[in-house]
């Protein structure tokens, strides 16, 4: 089992700081990829990242949430294109730099969204995309 990032974060870092095994890894492009992603192959499911979270977003694999309902005021964040997803989220992570995914939207209390895709979109990211870019150990620092 591993862990998963869900379309909740909204790119804080902490938890990629905490990881001891560096197998966390902030999407790129940010477009397609809004989010971090965990690779699965290398997570040893320590479990340290889910505290350093301050959006909730990480869960162990097997407690993805298929029916997660917001308390309201939330954001979650999708690829681009994604309908629903086209509200610019503007904050800071915890070292005070600036973070904005263009490709957001403030959940309102009792929103129910099925998370379970997310599951599959952190193992593409390495499969598929573009998983440990050049330069990834520094983003956001």
């Amino acid at each position: 089992m591993t862990h998963v990032i869900t379309r909740l974060c909204m790119r804080d870092s902490g938890c990629a700081e905490v990881c001891p095994v560096e197998c966390i890894v902030p999407g790129k492009p940010q477009d397609k990829y809004p989010w971090y992603y965990i690779d699965p192959d290398t997570c040893i499911d320590c479990g340290a990242c889910i505290p350093e979270c301050p959006y909730e977003a990480i869960f162990t694999e097997d407690e993805v949430p298929d029916a997660y309902e917001a308390n309201g005021g939330e954001w979650a964040c999708m690829p681009a294109g994604t309908a629903g997803f086209d509200t610019e989220y503007t904050g800071t992570n915890h070292h005070g730099v600036d973070v904005k995914i263009a490709t957001a939207k403030q959940l309102e209390a009792g929103e129910v969204l099925d998370m379970t895709a997310d599951t599959e979109a952190n193992a593409e990211f390495f499969t598929d995309g573009p998983g440990y870019w050049d330069g990834w150990e520094d983003h956001a620092k």
